[in-house]
């Protein structure tokens, strides 16, 4: 099997771009930070969101599973609910940074990542893939871009999805989540030694999916 660990900061287009690359190179995507971010609704709905005690509990009770159709986009299963589109909100974005930074979170859903990277051809997304989750990988990529470049296409992102959102408050949120995962004591966000740096930052989508594919199959 081909394991490709994609990892680099909020707002880089990671999911975007390894979801395109995945589906030209007929791979498995698996966005890791969707599984953090159905933990963070559940956690919100639990009233366990700042509760790390309430919320190691709940993690009993929780199921998170993800399911694959023909064209291999990925559906976020939670306690049988699809939570796909409930799960892409600011709020639950910053929720899943900070249910992140939980160390029985992070070994609750590790097995689960492992065992689809065992299973399948895969590219992999998230914050410490290459250093944690996947420390095997064959191929490891840091996917970055200039923090105001980042805000600046989620900005576009949640207007075009009719929210009332201003741009300032998308690049704090953007700054201050960089800070979450990259100071957090477990696993923190951050380049491995072999990891292969690619910022998009003056890069088209195009651009950065083509950048993506040359490197996993070793043309960059």
């Amino acid at each position: 099997m081909i394991n490709v660990a994609i990892d680099g900061p909020a707002g880089a287009g990671k999911s975007t771009i390894a979801k395109a690359a995945a589906k030209r190179l007929g791979f498995i995507y698996v966005d890791t930070g969707a599984l953090y971010r159905a933990v963070a609704l559940n956690a919100k709905r639990n009233g366990a969101l700042n509760d790390n005690g309430k919320l190691t509990k709940m993690l009993e009770s929780t199921e998170i599973s993800l399911k694959f159709d023909e064209s291999g986009s990925q559906r976020v299963i939670l306690n049988g609910e699809d939570v796909s589109s409930l799960i892409r909100t600011p709020e639950i974005s910053m929720g899943a940074s900070k249910v992140s930074a939980v160390p029985q979170v992070r070994a609750f859903l590790l097995d689960l990542q492992r065992n689809i990277a065992a299973e399948n051809n895969v590219i992999m997304d998230g914050r410490d893939i290459g250093t944690v989750v996947l420390p095997e990988a064959q191929v490891k990529i840091f996917l970055t871009a200039s923090p105001e470049k980042r805000a600046e296409r989620r900005y576009k992102e949640l207007i075009e999805k009719g929210e009332s959102v201003m741009y300032e408050d998308v690049l704090s949120d953007v700054i201050q989540r960089d800070y979450q995962d990259s100071h957090r004591k477990i696993a923190p966000m951050k380049p491995c030694r072999t990891s292969v740096i690619a910022d998009t930052s003056e890069l088209t989508l195009e651009e950065s999916i083509e950048l993506i594919i040359k490197i996993i199959k070793g043309e960059e």
